[in-house]
């Protein structure tokens, strides 16, 4: 596959432009556990959505919060074997950072996996190349996993499915988390509500609010 960076902006583009086949259409914060099955997710208040985690990233280092401490994290929770939403929202993600320009740098892109099982950091490091050089894949143990799920408060569950690989697929909430430099929780988007220009825009507002404060 080609390592050039225009390569992957046109895959984001392709991906990103089929968001509104493969997109979710979710009506305030809920999530679909499968085709007949909604699950509420419950937000209690910003005090409970809070950066905390023990996880390891794609180069196989272990890593916390405190390791992106300073800088705004743009989180999603998926997996890399995930047919539609992830990489559609992965794409999303990483145009809205391309459109950051300089302010990109005072970003974190996380993308934690929900399938540590399978997404191993050689996996998840083959994966994040496809679409930002600054996207850092994070995954650890299944505790590792549901602890950092739950400081987010993600909803997330292994499903039997004999047609899916290994026997399984992965339901999980598709939300896109944005965090404050000290770790509290800002504001959460979804793939597909705006496009990725209304999301740079909604980011390099909060960045110039906390250059002036």
């Amino acid at each position: 596959m080609p390592n050039s960076h225009s390569f992957y902006r046109r895959l984001r583009f392709l991906l990103w432009s089929g968001a509104a086949v493969f997109a979710l259409t979710i009506a305030g914060l809920f999530v679909l556990r499968g085709p007949s099955a909604p699950v509420e997710v419950a937000y209690s208040g910003e005090a409970d959505i809070r950066s905390d985690f023990e996880l390891v990233d794609h180069t196989g280092r272990p890593v916390t919060e405190a390791d992106y401490a300073g800088r705004w994290q743009l989180v999603f929770f998926g997996f890399t074997n995930c047919p539609d939403v992830c990489p559609t929202t992965l794409a999303y993600m990483a145009t809205a950072l391309d459109l950051l320009g300089e302010d990109a740098g005072r970003v974190a892109p996380l993308f934690i996996t929900v399938d540590p099982e399978r997404d191993t950091p050689e996996v998840m490091a083959d994966y994040v190349a496809n679409f930002h050089p600054d996207l850092v894949g994070l995954t650890g143990s299944n505790d590792q996993v549901t602890a950092a799920a739950h400081a987010f408060k993600v909803y997330h569950e292994q499903l039997p499915d004999a047609e899916a690989a290994d026997g399984y697929r992965m339901a999980h909430a598709g939300h896109i988390y944005l965090m404050r430099p000290d770790g509290r929780f800002e504001a959460v988007f979804l793939e597909g509500d705006q496009p990725p220009e209304d999301l740079a825009r909604e980011i390099e507002m909060r960045i110039e609010t906390e250059g002036r404060s």
